[in-house]
């Protein structure tokens, strides 16, 4: 076998797989020009729990996707190049070459390929794309969406900075907009528009940018409505002994914002000694000395390296083969994870705690834009109900990561580069949120799927949202014209990120998490949700959307029947007037529907039914005392004759009225009873299983489509399966295995 492929070409070697990408998570949806470009028969993929009987199938090298179909259990294995973090050759054993891939998204994947060379050849093709040297070459400028998704351009206009910072009251007295960045001339990984002191002169400015690491002066970040102000910057270059007056004089104008406290907390995240050793190198931390009415506190959130090193350890735990309590707890013990998680929470609790009691907080790390970035978030989370809503919590992952400057393509890894810049920052955040959510569910409009759908993105690359270090990067590249934006295609799938436990009013406002060490849990979900055995048939978080989607749709029914009973009622019970135009329902017989006006009154004329040739005998149309009728009352097998305004849309037989009705069905089918989606992809616990308003049923996400059902009161289009969507011309789902 040879590979042929470079990250160049991306797009388009052989075959393709149609529309079989249209899957429920972003290792397998959407994705348009997906091509299938050599495959290896006879591959073994091992699994940890099932180590004896190894599952055997084809291996497809596809331009975007690895793939792993083992034909015999109807399984497949999807695995996006982008999200491959290692790819690693074992010694070869008996039976083949070991390749372990691990991803990004922690999903181990244990290969045995039959052939050493082919072996050798997937691990140098799979380092080479996974790995793109240059940012162009991600995948996110070549993703083509299809017809039915939205425009390019939908998402990138949602967020505004300046529309973010309005709705915390700024501009204002104390606070205005600087235009000194607006060609990021005073600091490159900036926004354009940055919020600072009212008072504070160009030369304050200039001259606070040029003390602090990488310009990153001290600016808004967020105003709560107390007036106390959270404001972040980079550390100061002050060595040993050096000051700046502007730097003073920035940081006072920021106090004085605050006009019902005397002082300010400065908060370096670092630990002390981190702290102490940047000062040999020109850094360091503000000295109180110099800095009138602040208060300094050191915080011990460690650096990058730090995280990177924990999160390893994490995931080796999570690998063992055979895991005992014993050697689980002591491997997350030792990896340190949920300690770092502890801190970065209990540093974020103490700036809201500081926000809310009325006293302004100026936040800072090394560079300002990783731990810096994660504690003014996570404290605006706990002080302001806005952000912990769906729209809320982009905006404020576009205000503090996107706009002021974290490096997503450096701690990702989207490109090929110093495997030192790497970190899981931005997990970090997702993970103490998640923290947040699970102890306080109605304080949240979003769910855990909310949060693993913003972390698989950040690391696939298949939207340009993420992707750059900084604004000016992404204005550079033109990611808004050329790439699709991640915040479009969650608008479009919105209930699958609604959490039902939500309940707006119940902490309107500032959210006391509990921080105790007890508290602080595992996220199972995010590190081991691919792995078979361990989660539960029906899992809470896809239970509940489940019974409220039911319950949704049980509802729109009964105000479909309660509407269509009223209509009967007043067709039955009302009289219209002589020269109204109606439509004559004759026993259900379409052929004999017709437009009339009416001279006559609303009275059935039989001899005119009978002589109008309508498919009924004499003895039917007569009248209810004819002596060969029967006084026993029969069961309608048709609608009666009606008359009624031709506006009015009601089936015009029996068959179709019931038809109409059945269109909904009452019950569905249960969660845990579900294994295998109709077109034979199985459903595990990642999986993501829609239920067909139509049958019940449980569909996989390539196969749910949307059209409207006439049986439910609200016009809007409703999830079902292929057996119940009604054809239409552009309409196509391809259910065949790969082509060999």
């Amino acid at each position: 076998m040879a590979f042929s492929l470079t990250p160049i070409n991306m797009l388009g070697e052989l075959g393709r797989f149609a529309n079989w990408l249209k899957g429920d998570c972003v290792a397998a949806e959407e994705f348009e020009g997906f091509s299938v470009t050599e495959k290896l028969e006879n591959v073994q993929l091992l699994d940890k729990y099932n180590l004896r009987n190894p599952s055997k199938g084809t291996l497809y090298f596809a331009t975007t996707h690895l793939i792993f179909v083992d034909h015999e259990m109807r399984k497949e294995t999807w695995i996006l190049l982008p999200h491959i973090s290692t790819v690693e050759r074992l010694p070869i054993t008996t039976t083949g070459s070991p390749l372990l891939v691990r991803t990004k998204t922690f999903q181990s994947v244990f290969f045995v390929i039959p052939r050493e060379r082919d072996c050798h050849e997937m691990h140098q093709t799979l380092m080479r794309l996974s790995q793109p040297v240059n940012v162009e070459e991600l995948y996110c400028f070549n993703y083509k969406s299809t017809p039915e998704d939205l425009p390019k351009s939908a998402g990138w206009n949602f967020f505004d900075i300046q529309t973010e910072y309005q709705r915390m009251n700024v501009p204002n007295e104390h606070w205005v907009l600087c235009n000194a960045n607006k060609d990021y001339e005073l600091c490159d990984t900036y926004p354009n528009a940055i919020y600072v002191p009212a008072r504070a002169s160009s030369t304050v400015l200039l001259g606070s940018a040029s003390f602090r690491s990488r310009g990153r002066l001290a600016v808004l970040a967020y105003l709560h409505h107390n007036n106390a102000a959270i404001t972040r910057c980079s550390q100061p270059l002050s060595g040993f002994s050096a000051r700046c007056m502007e730097d003073e004089q920035m940081l006072d104008l920021i106090r004085r914002a605050n006009p019902n406290c005397g002082y300010m907390y400065v908060v370096d995240t670092r630990p002390r000694i981190n702290a102490m050793v940047n000062r040999a190198a020109g850094k360091g931390y503000e000295n109180e000395a110099f800095y009138e009415n602040i208060k300094f506190h050191f915080m011990g959130i460690g650096n990058i390296h730090v995280m990177r090193k924990s999160l390893q350890k994490v995931v080796e735990t999570c690998e063992q083969n055979t895991p005992t309590m014993s050697s689980f707890l002591s491997g997350l013990e030792s990896s340190g994870w949920l300690k770092h998680i502890k801190s970065i929470l209990d540093t974020s609790w103490w700036i809201a705690s500081a926000i809310d009691s009325g006293v302004s907080v100026c936040v800072h790390c090394s560079d300002g834009w990783d731990r810096t970035a994660q504690v003014c978030s996570l404290a605006a989370v706990c002080l302001e109900p806005h952000y912990r809503t769906i729209n809320g919590y982009q905006a404020l992952i576009e205000k503090d990561w996107l706009s002021f400057g974290h490096k997503f393509t450096s701690r990702c890894s989207h490109v090929a580069g110093d495997p030192r810049e790497r970190s899981p920052v931005f997990t970090q955040l997702l993970d103490c949120t998640w923290q947040l959510l699970r102890q306080i569910p109605e304080a949240f409009q979003f769910n855990e799927r909310f949060l693993i759908t913003l972390h698989d993105h950040a690391h696939a690359c298949q939207y340009g949202t993420f992707v750059g270090n900084c604004e000016k990067d992404r204005r550079d590249l033109r990611l808004s014209e050329r790439t699709f934006s991640l915040w479009g295609y969650m608008a479009s799938h919105l209930n699958e990120y609604k959490n039902p436990l939500y309940s707006p009013k119940a902490h309107p406002d500032i959210l006391k998490p509990d921080l105790s060490a007890q508290s602080i849990r595992f996220w199972s979900g995010m590190y081991c949700r691919h792995e078979s055995g361990v989660h539960p048939r029906e899992s809470l978080p896809d239970l509940l959307p489940a019974a409220v989607e039911h319950s949704a749709a049980l509802h729109q029914h009964i105000d479909y029947l309660a509407k269509r009973i009223t209509t009967f009622k007043k067709l039955l019970s009302s009289k219209k007037d002589k020269s109204e135009t109606s439509v004559n329902y004759q026993n259900g017989n379409l052929e004999t529907v017709e437009i009339e006006t009416r001279t006559a009154g609303m009275h059935i004329d039989n001899k005119f039914i009978y002589e109008s040739g309508a498919n009924l005998s004499e003895m039917e149309c007569a009248n209810h005392d004819h002596p060969l009728k029967e006084t026993k009352p029969q069961k309608p097998t048709n609608i009666p004759l009606i008359t009624e305004k031709t506006d009015d849309m009601i089936p015009p037989s029996l068959s179709a009225l019931e038809a109409e009705i059945n269109s909904v069905a009452l019950d569905w089918k249960s969660i845990k009873n579900v294994t295998e989606c109709s077109c034979s992809t199985p459903l595990d616990h990642f999986s993501r299983k829609h239920h067909c308003w139509g049958c019940g049923g449980c569909v996989c996400t390539r196969c749910v489509s949307r059209a409207p059902l006439p049986a439910l009161a609200a016009p809007a289009p409703a999830p079902l399966c292929a057996a119940c969507a009604p054809p239409t011309p552009h309409a196509y789902i391809n259910h065949q295995e790969p082509k060999k």
